[in-house]
């Protein structure tokens, strides 16, 4: 039978019968906000790039912190800015760097929300890179070591657990780090800490405004050898396949506007936690149009919200994630 028997639109003659049957929902325990912390004092300064987005210093750290447990958000993932910056990132792994001295701040305040740490090297290294490099002289090349990166890369992890991280998020994609990771987390104790790889992350120009706010941007060369190709899609299968075997709790896709593909494809394949991460240049663009009076922020953000859930996404990372919850909370 067809029409006129069959009518789809019965089910969208009210907002309530609407809600009734809508297949896809968006709720603020599946936000996570990221933070970005910096070294002073009395700092909570704009980020120009992302309306809205603060470096904020320790000493002012709980306003955010109290803003984001009263929207009754769960979890939240810490950047740091370091106040200095060496070949090797050695602030990363230090016990008292900014991520660790953030870290135990916010589980001194609110022991029950979820620290995500970063786990990378791009804003602590001198070089931009999220790892050890070797500057060839002659060409000026710069060739990003593999197996030498990774035990940098285990020591932060350790050092942001011994902080009190409740998962490490290792966001560098060297070959092999969600197994150095586990292997080095377990020998220390914090075999219960969980993995969140940035298994999929893609050599993207949507992380410009990102690089502005964590001071991360190369010096020289850039990112193509070890994040992924934006053109290819089964190697982000290999990608997450090899996380997977490695131990890796939770998977990433990043970017995740342009990349809705590739999380369907990870869903598809994997039933482990799926996070999509709505990355800076995704949100200041929304940002910008708004100001301009363009578009309609809140249904844009919304919209995309659902996206993210509706390809496949368990977990949002997203600078919208305070609107989000705000927006949730009023239609309540």
């Amino acid at each position: 039978m067809s029409f006129p028997i069959v009518r789809n639109r019965r089910l969208r003659g009210s907002n309530a019968l609407r809600s009734l049957v809508r297949e896809t929902n968006i709720t603020v325990n599946d936000l996570i906000y990221p933070i970005f912390v910096t070294h002073g004092t009395n700092i909570k300064e704009e980020i120009p790039s992302m309306p809205g987005v603060y470096h904020w210093s320790m000493d002012r750290l709980d306003e955010e912190i109290h803003e984001v447990v009263a929207l009754g958000i769960q979890a939240v993932l810490l950047f740091g800015v370091p106040e200095r910056k060496d070949a090797h990132g050695s602030s990363a792994y230090d016990p008292n760097g900014i991520v660790q001295q953030a870290t135990r701040r916010v589980k001194e305040l609110y022991p029950d929300l979820l620290v995500i740490a970063d786990t990378c090297l791009c804003q602590f290294t001198d070089h931009g890179h999220c790892g050890v490099v070797h500057l060839d002289e002659k060409t000026q090349r710069a060739e990003v070591i593999n197996d030498a990166s990774l035990e940098l890369l285990v020591q932060t992890a350790v050092s942001q657990a011994e902080a009190g991280a409740d998962i490490i998020a290792p966001s560098n994609m060297m070959d092999g780090f969600v197994d150095a990771i586990r292997h080095g987390l377990d020998e220390a104790g914090f075999e219960q800490v969980p993995i969140m790889s940035y298994s999929v992350k893609y050599a993207s120009a949507y992380y410009g405004p990102f690089r502005d706010a964590a001071h991360s941007a190369p010096q020289y060369g850039d990112r193509k050898t070890y994040q992924m190709d934006p053109a290819n899609a089964r190697e982000a299968l290999r990608e997450a396949e090899s996380d997977v075997a490695e131990g890796a709790d939770f998977l990433m896709v990043k970017p995740a506007l342009a990349y809705m593909d590739m999380i369907r494809t990870l869903r598809d394949q994997f039933d482990l936690p799926l996070v999509a991460y709505n990355v800076s240049a995704e949100y200041s663009m929304v940002k910008a149009a708004a100001m301009k009076g363009w578009i309609d922020e809140r249904a844009i953000v919304m919209e995309t919200m659902i996206g993210f859930k509706r390809a496949g996404a368990d977990l949002i990372i997203t600078y919208f994630a305070k609107d989000v919850a705000a927006w949730l909370r009023e239609e309540r």
